[in-house]
């Protein structure tokens, strides 16, 4: 029985969660929240982060009713991310590994949404769509890797999101892109923006900005109103974000796809992709916002299958890295379950 201990603090969300052998035990956040029509800067993310992570360090001990002795590792994440509020988290994560003797797993980010969307909707060997806020990527596992089969060439859909709803002042309370999504469900007339494949990544910058430097004109016009401008937003990135992942299940030959990462709960994105599974025979596999959101949990998940292929991270090189490809882990632990 392996009882392990996860780190989130790449971006807004701070989160520590417990598993013990497959099973969430607790999987505490806490959410740094910016005024509205603003975005969160990492050094005000940092000092949120470390004002709360020893409360919920002993939140999370004392839901899971687990010890410091009963944990067998701490796993936190190395990147990609934010550096300051990534070094804030890995910092607390090291002095608990030297104060309980524990072994320490830096995890890649990525990976540890894919692992726990592996590990709740127990699907076998899917296409992975990976869209939040910071990444944008389509993947598939092949020869002891993750592999990157597209990605934005810019920015990420969720960062795209974002800067919209800070354009129409949203709250960022629960989180803009929610607001995005819950505006778009009262949207019916639709704007026609660019739609930019390019073989199998996509681009979102011009699409912003077009958007971007419209909507006023737009909304001026009594044409349109702030719930068409969200849903035309949303229908076209997710169409852009379907294709892509249908090009690589044919070019995979998989018929399964799994949607992770904070996007991934969007309804909508889950409505449109279950749709094109469904015409290809395959299957969608998603979770909610307990899992898609950035959380501790899918850290200790991925660190749980390190910790079992012997995967520690040696004490020097317990670093972050701000720019930490997917495709850079040896992903050692498929190979051995394969």
């Amino acid at each position: 029985m392996v009882i392990a201990i996860g780190f989130e603090g790449s971006a807004n969300k701070l989160g520590i969660g417990i598993i013990r052998d497959g099973k969430v035990i607790s999987n505490r956040r806490r959410t740094y929240i910016s005024p509205p029509g603003e975005g969160f800067l990492p050094k005000a993310t940092a000092e949120h982060h470390r004002a709360n992570i020893l409360e919920l360090l002993h939140e999370t001990l004392t839901e899971a009713e687990v010890t410091p002795e009963e944990i067998d590792v701490i796993c936190y994440t190395k990147g990609p991310g934010m550096g300051s509020p990534l070094v804030s988290v890995a910092v607390v994560a090291r002095t608990v590994a030297q104060l309980w003797c524990k072994p320490i797993i830096g995890v890649n980010h990525c990976i540890g949404h894919i692992e726990m969307g592996r590990l709740v909707t127990k699907c076998s060997n899917p296409i992975v769509l990976y869209v939040s806020g910071g990444n944008t990527q389509v993947i598939a596992y092949s020869n002891q890797r993750y592999r990157i089969f597209g990605e934005t060439i810019d920015i990420a859909v969720g960062n795209c999101l974002d800067r919209f709803a800070r354009v129409l002042k949203l709250s960022n309370d629960p989180s803009p892109g929610y607001n995005i999504e819950q505006l778009a469900k009262g949207g019916v007339n639709f704007v026609s923006l660019p739609y930019v494949v390019k073989g199998m990544d996509v681009s979102f910058s011009g699409l912003l900005s077009y958007i971007e430097e419209h909507a006023q004109e737009l909304l001026d016009s009594g044409k349109y109103q702030a719930a068409d401008l969200c849903y035309s937003l949303q229908e076209t990135v997710f169409a852009m974000l379907v294709e892509i992942t249908e090009r690589a299940m044919a070019q995979f030959g998989s018929d399964e796809v799994l949607v992770v990462g904070g996007v991934g709960c969007n309804e909508r994105l889950q409505q449109m992709m279950a749709e094109m599974c469904r015409e290809r025979g395959g299957t969608l596999y998603a979770t909610d916002e307990r899992y898609c959101i950035d959380n501790g949990a899918m850290i200790a998940q991925a660190g749980i299958e390190m910790f079992n292929c012997q995967m520690y991270t040696p004490w020097e090189e317990t670093t972050c890295t701000q720019r930490y490809r997917t495709d850079e882990v040896e992903v050692e632990w498929r190979a051995c379950s394969s």
